[in-house]
Protein backbone atom coordinates (compact mmCIF):
# COMPACT_ATOMS: atom_id res chain seq x y z
CA UNK A 1 0.00 0.00 0.00
CA UNK A 2 1.03 3.60 -0.61
CA UNK A 3 1.06 4.37 3.10
CA UNK A 4 3.71 1.77 3.86
CA UNK A 5 5.88 2.76 0.93
CA UNK A 6 5.88 6.30 2.26
CA UNK A 7 6.86 5.10 5.71
CA UNK A 8 9.64 2.93 4.35
CA UNK A 9 11.02 5.74 2.23
CA UNK A 10 11.25 7.83 5.40
CA UNK A 11 12.88 5.07 7.46
CA UNK A 12 15.42 3.80 4.96
CA UNK A 13 18.29 5.51 3.13
CA UNK A 14 17.57 5.98 -0.58
CA UNK A 15 20.44 5.63 -3.04
CA UNK A 16 20.58 6.23 -6.77
CA UNK A 17 17.79 4.95 -8.98
CA UNK A 18 17.85 1.17 -9.36
CA UNK A 19 15.17 -0.11 -11.73
CA UNK A 20 13.76 -3.57 -11.11
CA UNK A 21 15.01 -5.93 -13.79
CA UNK A 22 13.73 -9.26 -12.56
CA UNK A 23 12.28 -12.02 -14.69
CA UNK A 24 8.72 -13.30 -14.91
CA UNK A 25 8.29 -16.32 -12.64
CA UNK A 26 5.04 -17.62 -14.11
CA UNK A 27 6.90 -20.38 -15.95
CA UNK A 28 8.59 -21.50 -12.72
CA UNK A 29 5.42 -22.93 -11.20
CA UNK A 30 5.59 -26.70 -10.83
CA UNK A 31 3.32 -28.69 -13.17
CA UNK A 32 0.96 -29.44 -10.28
CA UNK A 33 0.79 -25.78 -9.23
CA UNK A 34 0.32 -24.66 -12.85
CA UNK A 35 -2.62 -27.04 -13.25
CA UNK A 36 -4.12 -25.71 -10.01
CA UNK A 37 -3.46 -22.14 -11.18
CA UNK A 38 -5.33 -22.63 -14.48
CA UNK A 39 -8.23 -24.50 -12.89
CA UNK A 40 -8.71 -21.95 -10.11
CA UNK A 41 -8.37 -18.92 -12.38
CA UNK A 42 -11.15 -20.27 -14.59
CA UNK A 43 -13.57 -20.22 -11.65
CA UNK A 44 -12.93 -16.66 -10.43
CA UNK A 45 -15.42 -13.90 -11.27
CA UNK A 46 -13.96 -10.78 -12.88
CA UNK A 47 -10.33 -11.95 -13.12
CA UNK A 48 -9.32 -9.30 -15.67
CA UNK A 49 -9.69 -5.62 -16.45
CA UNK A 50 -8.28 -2.63 -14.56
CA UNK A 51 -11.14 -0.27 -15.49
CA UNK A 52 -14.79 -1.21 -15.14
CA UNK A 53 -17.91 0.96 -15.24
CA UNK A 54 -20.71 0.05 -12.84
CA UNK A 55 -24.11 1.64 -13.49
CA UNK A 56 -27.38 1.58 -11.57
CA UNK A 57 -30.19 4.09 -12.03
CA UNK A 58 -28.51 7.53 -12.05
CA UNK A 59 -25.25 6.34 -10.49
CA UNK A 60 -22.09 5.63 -12.47
CA UNK A 61 -18.97 4.26 -10.83
CA UNK A 62 -15.59 4.02 -12.57
CA UNK A 63 -13.77 1.19 -10.77
CA UNK A 64 -10.02 1.60 -11.32
CA UNK A 65 -7.60 -1.08 -10.19
CA UNK A 66 -4.40 0.65 -9.16
CA UNK A 67 -0.85 -0.42 -8.44
CA UNK A 68 0.68 1.48 -5.54
CA UNK A 69 4.24 1.30 -6.89
CA UNK A 70 5.90 3.75 -9.28
CA UNK A 71 6.22 2.51 -12.86
CA UNK A 72 6.76 4.79 -15.89
CA UNK A 73 3.95 3.09 -17.84
CA UNK A 74 1.46 4.83 -15.56
CA UNK A 75 1.93 8.23 -17.18
CA UNK A 76 0.34 6.97 -20.41
CA UNK A 77 -2.46 5.27 -18.45
CA UNK A 78 -3.40 8.54 -16.74
CA UNK A 79 -3.31 10.33 -20.10
CA UNK A 80 -5.82 7.81 -21.47
CA UNK A 81 -8.09 7.93 -18.40
CA UNK A 82 -8.03 11.69 -17.81
CA UNK A 83 -10.54 12.77 -20.50
CA UNK A 84 -13.18 10.55 -18.89
CA UNK A 85 -12.32 10.76 -15.19
CA UNK A 86 -11.89 14.56 -15.09
CA UNK A 87 -15.68 14.86 -15.40
CA UNK A 88 -16.41 12.82 -12.26
CA UNK A 89 -18.19 14.34 -9.25
CA UNK A 90 -15.96 12.63 -6.70
CA UNK A 91 -12.92 10.38 -6.29
CA UNK A 92 -12.77 7.68 -3.62
CA UNK A 93 -9.40 6.28 -2.56
CA UNK A 94 -8.43 3.76 0.09
CA UNK A 95 -7.09 6.73 2.06
CA UNK A 96 -6.76 10.26 0.69
CA UNK A 97 -3.42 12.04 0.62
CA UNK A 98 -4.66 14.74 3.00
CA UNK A 99 -5.59 12.14 5.62
CA UNK A 100 -2.29 10.38 5.10
CA UNK A 101 -0.36 13.63 5.57
CA UNK A 102 -2.23 14.31 8.80
CA UNK A 103 -1.54 10.81 10.09
CA UNK A 104 2.17 11.10 9.29
CA UNK A 105 2.39 14.10 11.59
CA UNK A 106 0.76 12.12 14.38
CA UNK A 107 3.05 9.18 13.70
CA UNK A 108 6.12 11.35 14.22
CA UNK A 109 4.92 12.02 17.76
CA UNK A 110 3.72 8.47 18.42
CA UNK A 111 5.29 5.72 16.26
CA UNK A 112 3.66 2.90 18.25
CA UNK A 113 1.27 1.87 15.43
CA UNK A 114 4.24 0.57 13.39
CA UNK A 115 7.07 0.25 15.92
CA UNK A 116 7.50 -1.67 19.17
CA UNK A 117 8.07 1.19 21.59
CA UNK A 118 8.17 -0.80 24.84
CA UNK A 119 8.63 -4.36 26.01
CA UNK A 120 10.24 -7.26 24.11
CA UNK A 121 11.49 -6.65 20.56
CA UNK A 122 11.64 -9.21 17.75
CA UNK A 123 15.01 -10.42 19.05
CA UNK A 124 13.17 -11.55 22.17
CA UNK A 125 9.97 -12.71 20.48
CA UNK A 126 11.58 -14.97 17.86
CA UNK A 127 13.58 -18.16 18.41
CA UNK A 128 17.30 -17.61 17.84
CA UNK A 129 17.31 -19.62 14.59
CA UNK A 130 14.38 -17.66 13.14
CA UNK A 131 15.98 -14.32 14.01
CA UNK A 132 19.22 -15.49 12.37
CA UNK A 133 17.33 -16.30 9.16
CA UNK A 134 15.67 -12.89 9.19
CA UNK A 135 18.98 -11.18 9.96
CA UNK A 136 20.51 -12.72 6.84
CA UNK A 137 17.75 -11.25 4.66
CA UNK A 138 18.04 -7.89 6.44
CA UNK A 139 21.78 -7.78 5.81
CA UNK A 140 21.23 -8.51 2.11
CA UNK A 141 18.86 -5.54 1.98
CA UNK A 142 21.16 -3.23 3.92
CA UNK A 143 18.59 -2.86 6.72
CA UNK A 144 20.09 -2.52 10.22
CA UNK A 145 18.94 -5.40 12.42
CA UNK A 146 18.48 -3.06 15.39
CA UNK A 147 15.95 -1.08 13.36
CA UNK A 148 14.09 -4.17 12.16
CA UNK A 149 13.94 -5.59 15.69
CA UNK A 150 11.81 -2.63 16.75
CA UNK A 151 9.31 -2.93 13.90
CA UNK A 152 5.99 -4.58 14.46
CA UNK A 153 6.11 -7.97 12.71
CA UNK A 154 3.37 -7.20 10.17
CA UNK A 155 5.19 -4.00 9.21
CA UNK A 156 8.54 -5.73 8.84
CA UNK A 157 6.88 -8.42 6.72
CA UNK A 158 5.48 -5.81 4.33
CA UNK A 159 8.88 -4.18 4.07
CA UNK A 160 10.67 -7.46 3.33
CA UNK A 161 8.09 -8.27 0.65
CA UNK A 162 9.44 -5.31 -1.34
CA UNK A 163 12.78 -5.75 -3.14
CA UNK A 164 15.56 -3.21 -2.75
CA UNK A 165 15.06 -1.98 -6.31
CA UNK A 166 11.61 -0.65 -5.35
CA UNK A 167 12.80 1.03 -2.16
CA UNK A 168 15.61 2.70 -4.11
CA UNK A 169 13.30 4.03 -6.82
CA UNK A 170 12.75 7.80 -6.61
CA UNK A 171 9.28 8.43 -5.20
CA UNK A 172 8.45 4.71 -4.83
CA UNK A 173 4.96 5.62 -3.61
CA UNK A 174 4.10 7.55 -6.83
CA UNK A 175 1.79 4.83 -8.12
CA UNK A 176 -1.43 5.13 -10.08
CA UNK A 177 -3.54 6.18 -7.11
CA UNK A 178 -1.11 9.01 -6.35
CA UNK A 179 -1.25 10.14 -9.97
CA UNK A 180 -5.06 10.04 -9.89
CA UNK A 181 -4.99 12.11 -6.70
CA UNK A 182 -3.12 14.78 -8.66
CA UNK A 183 -5.69 14.55 -11.47
CA UNK A 184 -8.59 15.06 -9.05
CA UNK A 185 -6.83 18.01 -7.43
CA UNK A 186 -6.07 19.58 -10.81
CA UNK A 187 -9.77 19.57 -11.72
CA UNK A 188 -11.07 20.52 -8.28
CA UNK A 189 -12.87 17.21 -7.74
CA UNK A 190 -13.79 16.17 -4.17
CA UNK A 191 -11.76 13.33 -2.69
CA UNK A 192 -12.92 10.86 -0.04
CA UNK A 193 -11.43 7.94 1.89
CA UNK A 194 -13.01 4.50 1.96
CA UNK A 195 -11.39 3.77 5.32
CA UNK A 196 -9.54 5.56 8.09
CA UNK A 197 -5.88 4.91 8.83
CA UNK A 198 -6.75 4.37 12.49
CA UNK A 199 -9.13 1.56 11.51
CA UNK A 200 -6.42 0.08 9.30
CA UNK A 201 -3.86 0.19 12.11
CA UNK A 202 -6.30 -1.52 14.45
CA UNK A 203 -6.81 -4.23 11.86
CA UNK A 204 -3.08 -4.89 11.51
CA UNK A 205 -2.40 -4.74 15.23
CA UNK A 206 -5.33 -6.82 16.41
CA UNK A 207 -3.17 -9.94 16.76
CA UNK A 208 -0.76 -10.15 19.73
CA UNK A 209 2.88 -9.46 18.90
CA UNK A 210 3.77 -13.06 19.71
CA UNK A 211 1.33 -14.33 17.06
CA UNK A 212 2.54 -11.77 14.52
CA UNK A 213 6.15 -12.82 15.13
CA UNK A 214 5.28 -16.48 14.65
CA UNK A 215 3.57 -15.72 11.33
CA UNK A 216 6.54 -13.65 10.19
CA UNK A 217 8.95 -16.49 10.92
CA UNK A 218 6.81 -19.02 9.08
CA UNK A 219 6.73 -16.85 5.95
CA UNK A 220 10.39 -15.76 5.90
CA UNK A 221 11.33 -17.94 2.92
CA UNK A 222 8.73 -16.23 0.73
CA UNK A 223 10.71 -12.98 0.86
CA UNK A 224 13.29 -14.41 -1.54
CA UNK A 225 13.37 -13.54 -5.27
CA UNK A 226 11.63 -10.25 -4.51
CA UNK A 227 12.76 -8.52 -7.70
CA UNK A 228 11.46 -11.39 -9.83
CA UNK A 229 8.17 -11.42 -7.92
CA UNK A 230 7.68 -7.67 -8.47
CA UNK A 231 8.37 -8.11 -12.20
CA UNK A 232 5.88 -10.98 -12.37
CA UNK A 233 3.24 -8.91 -10.57
CA UNK A 234 3.82 -5.86 -12.79
CA UNK A 235 3.57 -7.90 -15.98
CA UNK A 236 0.21 -9.33 -14.94
CA UNK A 237 -1.04 -5.91 -13.83
CA UNK A 238 -0.13 -4.07 -17.02
CA UNK A 239 -1.71 -6.90 -19.02
CA UNK A 240 -4.86 -6.28 -16.90
CA UNK A 241 -4.84 -9.80 -15.45
CA UNK A 242 -5.10 -8.75 -11.81
CA UNK A 243 -6.46 -12.05 -10.46
CA UNK A 244 -3.26 -13.76 -11.61
CA UNK A 245 -1.22 -11.73 -9.13
CA UNK A 246 -2.84 -13.07 -5.98
CA UNK A 247 -3.23 -16.58 -7.28
CA UNK A 248 0.38 -16.78 -8.38
CA UNK A 249 1.52 -15.32 -5.06
CA UNK A 250 -0.37 -17.99 -3.20
CA UNK A 251 0.92 -20.94 -5.23
CA UNK A 252 4.49 -19.73 -5.69
CA UNK A 253 4.67 -18.67 -2.04
CA UNK A 254 3.53 -22.11 -0.98
CA UNK A 255 6.38 -23.65 -2.98
CA UNK A 256 8.94 -21.22 -1.55
CA UNK A 257 7.84 -21.37 2.07
CA UNK A 258 8.75 -25.01 2.58
CA UNK A 259 5.90 -25.35 5.08
CA UNK A 260 3.31 -28.11 5.32
CA UNK A 261 0.47 -27.06 3.02
CA UNK A 262 -2.02 -26.65 5.86
CA UNK A 263 0.33 -24.31 7.75
CA UNK A 264 0.95 -22.14 4.70
CA UNK A 265 -2.77 -21.98 3.87
CA UNK A 266 -3.53 -20.96 7.45
CA UNK A 267 -1.18 -17.99 7.12
CA UNK A 268 -2.40 -17.06 3.63
CA UNK A 269 -6.08 -17.13 4.58
CA UNK A 270 -5.35 -14.93 7.59
CA UNK A 271 -3.65 -12.36 5.34
CA UNK A 272 -6.35 -12.54 2.67
CA UNK A 273 -9.13 -12.18 5.22
CA UNK A 274 -7.56 -9.11 6.83
CA UNK A 275 -6.19 -7.26 3.81
CA UNK A 276 -8.90 -8.05 1.27
CA UNK A 277 -12.12 -9.65 2.46
CA UNK A 278 -12.82 -7.55 5.54
CA UNK A 279 -11.69 -4.30 3.97
CA UNK A 280 -13.73 -4.93 0.79
CA UNK A 281 -16.83 -5.61 2.85
CA UNK A 282 -16.29 -2.41 4.82
CA UNK A 283 -15.67 -0.34 1.68
CA UNK A 284 -18.83 -1.64 0.05
CA UNK A 285 -20.95 0.01 2.73
CA UNK A 286 -19.48 3.35 1.68
CA UNK A 287 -19.62 2.62 -2.04
CA UNK A 288 -23.27 1.55 -2.02
CA UNK A 289 -24.18 4.84 -0.32
CA UNK A 290 -23.02 6.76 -3.43
CA UNK A 291 -26.10 7.77 -5.39
CA UNK A 292 -27.05 9.99 -8.33
CA UNK A 293 -23.52 10.96 -9.32
CA UNK A 294 -20.48 9.81 -11.25
CA UNK A 295 -17.67 8.67 -8.96
CA UNK A 296 -14.23 7.14 -9.37
CA UNK A 297 -13.30 4.27 -7.03
CA UNK A 298 -9.50 3.91 -7.25
CA UNK A 299 -8.17 1.04 -5.14
CA UNK A 300 -5.51 -1.64 -5.40
CA UNK A 301 -6.25 -4.04 -8.28
CA UNK A 302 -6.17 -7.01 -5.90
CA UNK A 303 -9.50 -5.77 -4.51
CA UNK A 304 -11.39 -6.15 -7.81
CA UNK A 305 -11.63 -9.88 -8.54
CA UNK A 306 -12.85 -13.07 -6.84
CA UNK A 307 -16.18 -13.59 -5.09
CA UNK A 308 -15.32 -11.08 -2.36
CA UNK A 309 -14.07 -8.53 -4.92
CA UNK A 310 -15.69 -5.17 -5.42
CA UNK A 311 -16.83 -6.02 -8.95
CA UNK A 312 -18.68 -9.18 -7.95
CA UNK A 313 -20.22 -7.43 -4.94
CA UNK A 314 -21.42 -4.57 -7.12
CA UNK A 315 -22.99 -6.96 -9.60
CA UNK A 316 -24.70 -8.79 -6.73
CA UNK A 317 -26.02 -5.42 -5.53
CA UNK A 318 -27.74 -4.86 -8.89
CA UNK A 319 -25.14 -2.84 -10.79
CA UNK A 320 -24.48 -3.47 -14.47
CA UNK A 321 -20.75 -4.00 -15.07
CA UNK A 322 -19.01 -3.05 -18.33
CA UNK A 323 -15.29 -3.36 -18.96
CA UNK A 324 -13.77 -0.05 -20.14
CA UNK A 325 -10.49 1.02 -21.77
CA UNK A 326 -7.46 1.33 -19.51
Amino acid sequence: MRIFLLLLSMLLPVSAYAACEGRDLMQDLSPASKAEFDATLATLPFPEGNHWIATKDQTTLHIIGTLHLNFPQMDAIVDRLAPTLKNADAFYFEVTKDELDSWEKRLAADPSPVLITSGPTLVDLLPEEDWADLSTILAERGIPSWMAAKMRPWFLGMMLALPTCILQTPQPEFGLDTRLTALAKEHGIAQHSLESIDDLMRLFNRYPLEDQAKSLARMTATFQQGEDQITTMANSYFNERHAEVLLFGRLFGRELAGLPEDEFEEEWVKIEQSLLVERNNSWMQRILAIEDQTAVIAVGAAHLGDTYGLLNQLQTAGYTLTRAPF
